[in-house]
C-alpha cells in the first residue's frame, strides 16, 4: 500500500471518527434551534454553517457536471474524458441528495454558475484538445482541495445531522476524485502527485 493511499485512509478515519461525535453539533446551535431531546437539534435544524455549506456545495456541485459535460466533448485525452464522465455521474447525485436537505430546511440553493466559476468555463471555452485537457484537469484540481476542505468544515461545524452525514459520504469520494485529478495531471504535464489538501492532511498529525 502506497504512502499516499495511508496518509490518505488515516486522514479519513479520523474525520469519521470527527463526524460520528459531532453529529448535530450543539455547540453551534442558534438561539431558536428547536430540540428533539436536551442537547439534540431536531430534524432540519440548521446553523449559519450548515446554510453556507448547503449554498457553497451546490454551487460547487453545478459547475463540476456543467464543466464535465463541456470536457465531454472537448477534452482530447481518453483519461480526461473518463474523468469528466464520473464528475458529471457523481456530483449529479450528489447535487440531488443536497437539493433534498436543503428543501427540507428551507435553504436556497443556486440554479446557476457563480460569477468564479464561469470565469474558469468562459476561459475552458476558448480552448480545444492538450490545452483545454491540462487547463480542466489543473481546475478540478483546484475546485476538489477546495471541496475536501468545506465538506471537513460542515462535518466539524454543522448543526443539521443530514447535512453532516452527507458531507461525511462525500468526503471519501472526492478525495478520491482528487487523487485520480493529479494522476492525470501528472501524466498529462509531469509534475509530482500531492495527494491531499493541506486542511485535511494535518488531521494526520493531530493526537
Amino acid at each position: 500500500m502506497g504512502r499516499h493511499v495511508i496518509v490518505a485512509l488515516s486522514a479519513l478515519l479520523l474525520l469519521s471518527s470527527t463526524a460520528t461525535a459531532q453529529i448535530g453539533n450543539p455547540a453551534g446551535m442558534g438561539v431558536d434551534t428547536r430540540m428533539a431531546k436536551p442537547g439534540v437539534p431536531a430534524p432540519n435544524q440548521t446553523n449559519n454553517q450548515d446554510r453556507l455549506f448547503a449554498q457553497l456545495a451546490a454551487a460547487g456541485g453545478l459547475a463540476e457536471v456543467e464543466l464535465g459535460h463541456m470536457a465531454r466533448q472537448k477534452a482530447s485525452a481518453d483519461p480526461v474524458k473518463q474523468f469528466a464522465d464520473r464528475m458529471v455521474q457523481d456530483h449529479s447525485d450528489a447535487n440531488g441528495k443536497l437539493k433534498n436537505l436543503a428543501d427540507a430546511a428551507k435553504i436556497p440553493l443556486p440554479t446557476g454558475l457563480d460569477p468564479d466559476h464561469q470565469v474558469v468555463r468562459d476561459r475552458m471555452d476558448k480552448l480545444n484538445g492538450e490545452p483545454f485537457d491540462r487547463a480542466y484537469i489543473a481546475a478540478q484540481i483546484v475546485d476538489h482541495q477546495k471541496t475536501a476542505q468545506l465538506l471537513a468544515w460542515e462535518i466539524s461545524f454543522g448543526e443539521d445531522a443530514e447535512m453532516q452525514r452527507q458531507a461525511g459520504s462525500m468526503l471519501p469520494i472526492v478525495l478520491d476524485h482528487l487523487r485520480q485529478a493529479q494522476e492525470i495531471n501528472a501524466a498529462l504535464t509531469g509534475a509530482g502527485v500531492r495527494f491531499l489538501p493541506d486542511a485535511v492532511a494535518a488531521n494526520e498529525h493531530r493526537p
